[in-house]
């Protein structure tokens, strides 16, 4: 262990923990805590929704991807851009009459009070488990730093991050992530250049090895069932994908809820596309020079998440590297700072508030989100326990993603786009699209960027049939 690296990661950890927590003498109630107070300008949204996405899984699984093929991951990157503009065009409009807290109070508005249980019930179980195989991978860096067992490095990422979202709620989570993004994309730039300069050759050398190789191969046009990674499954698929993960997913739509008005929460959507577009170019291109760094040589899928976080402590000079670990930690810390508070808010708001007929203060909700907080962070602890036995943590944490994400965009999209559904049509089909993709998990070889596909389009299509049935085109008043 290296002191200078050690106190650098340190003395991050201590300030990002201190600056987050400044923020708990203006949370005053549940618009403060889950919202923000709505005060935030739109590029730290735009900011805050970037580091929703770039996790750790991006930054040691997006690597590996290039290092074991090529860039056509980046398909579905293309897919996200369609998919922003389908969200500013449906949903933003929906979500912004009224005041809103959680994305499935528009299911309550537009279905009741059953639909919106069951909707927030799907996020609540998919997050967290989502969000458990993101500790994981974070802890995989901890362990590499300080040489400590999985479940220690999982306590202490999640004891740090926990105390800043508990005290300084959503305003923490946004300005946090701000400060962590730019931490990161400065990591990965360093690390970029530190590893060109151990590349004889430079960054041609780079290119042309890669090249004959096809390791720069972007577009791959062939239509499969089976290959994740083609023109039509990122495109559509990634569409599909971030148009539920954006859409209805209460990570990222409570971001969109905090801003100022729809027009802001919309220029903040589409411009973090961008970002995000750099961001895996990046890491994709760090993924093909390790690749020429390290002579071709084959690793094994455990070794391959442990290639680019094993570089950077290993191979960047004293000081640099523990900058450079920092900025992995700090996309954990966003991306896990920002569950923890979506999950409280969604507990609280959709449950335990409709529950008590909201008859206490806003001062005893307040107490109440913040030790909802605590709860979920033991429960991403103790499923961060068992993620290593999963695979591939990026691939692993879109999956199950994936499998409920298609169902909860197709009764989005029931909702929005018909008018006779009832809250019957519904549930049945969001029990039709479950029964489906749960068939498609563990009976098919369908890869995880048609799952969103196939989960809405049944979803959808079985409500707008159980419409027609006696009781279920029923919308209740």
């Amino acid at each position: 262990m290296r002191p200078i690296d050690l106190a650098v990661i340190i003395a991050y950890l201590a300030g990002v923990t201190w600056f987050g927590a400044r923020f708990r003498k203006q949370q005053r109630s549940l618009k403060d805590y889950f919202l923000g107070g709505q005060n935030a300008p739109w590029w730290a949204i735009a900011l805050s929704i970037v580091s929703a996405e770039t996790s750790t899984l991006t930054i040691i699984g997006t690597p590996p991807l290039a290092y074991a093929g090529s860039y056509v991951f980046l398909q579905v990157v293309f897919g996200y851009l369609l998919a922003r503009i389908v969200i500013s065009a449906i949903f933003l409009p929906q979500y912004f009459k009224g005041q809103m807290y959680t994305a499935y109070a528009l299911m309550e508005r537009r279905f009741g009070t059953r639909t919106r249980k069951v909707t927030s019930g799907i996020f609540l179980i998919t997050r967290s488990l989502a969000e458990g195989v993101r500790v994981f991978a974070i802890s995989i860096v901890i362990s590499i730093i300080l040489h400590t067992s999985g479940p220690a490095s999982i306590l202490v990422i999640i004891a740090l991050t926990l105390f800043y979202t508990f005290e300084g709620g959503m305003t923490a989570v946004i300005w946090t992530d701000v400060i962590q993004m730019g931490m990161y994309v400065l990591g990965a730039a360093v690390s970029f250049f530190v590893l060109l300069g151990k590349i004889r050759g430079g960054f041609g050398h780079v290119i042309d090895v890669a090249e004959i190789a096809g390791k720069l191969r972007v577009f791959d046009f062939h239509w499969s069932w089976t290959n994740p990674y083609t023109f039509w499954a990122g495109v559509i698929g990634g569409c599909f994908l971030t148009t539920a993960s954006h859409g209805t997913d209460q990570l990222v739509v409570q971001r969109l809820l905090s801003a100022k008005s729809e027009s802001q929460s919309r220029l903040a959507l589409l411009s973090s596309w961008m970002v995000i577009f750099v961001q895996f170019s990046l890491f994709l291109i760090i993924g093909t020079m390790l690749w020429v760094y390290q002579g071709g040589h084959v690793f094994g899928k455990d070794e391959l998440d442990r290639l680019y976080p094993s570089f950077i402590w290993a191979s960047l000079p004293v000081g640099i590297a523990g900058l450079a670990m920092a900025a992995i930690i700090a996309a954990a810390m966003a991306n896990l700072s920002a569950a923890l508070n979506s999950l409280a808010s969604a507990t609280v708001v959709d449950f335990y508030q409709p529950l008590t007929r909201s008859r206490y203060s806003p001062e005893h909700y307040l107490r109440v989100s913040r030790f909802s907080t605590i709860f979920w962070g033991g429960v991403l602890a103790a499923i961060a326990l068992v993620a290593s036995h999963w695979g591939s943590v990026l691939e692993s944490g879109l999956s199950i993603a994936s499998v409920t994400l298609g169902i909860l965009l197709g009764v989005f999209l029931l909702g929005v786009l018909t008018k006779r559904a009832g809250e019957n049509a519904a549930i049945t089909g969001v029990a039709a699209g479950a029964v489906t993709m749960f068939f498609v998990k563990f009976e098919t070889a369908i890869p995880f960027t048609w799952w969103v596909l196939i989960g809405s389009a049944v979803t959808f299509g079985v409500g707008c049939l159980a419409s027609y049935l006696p009781s279920f085109g029923v919308r209740p008043e």
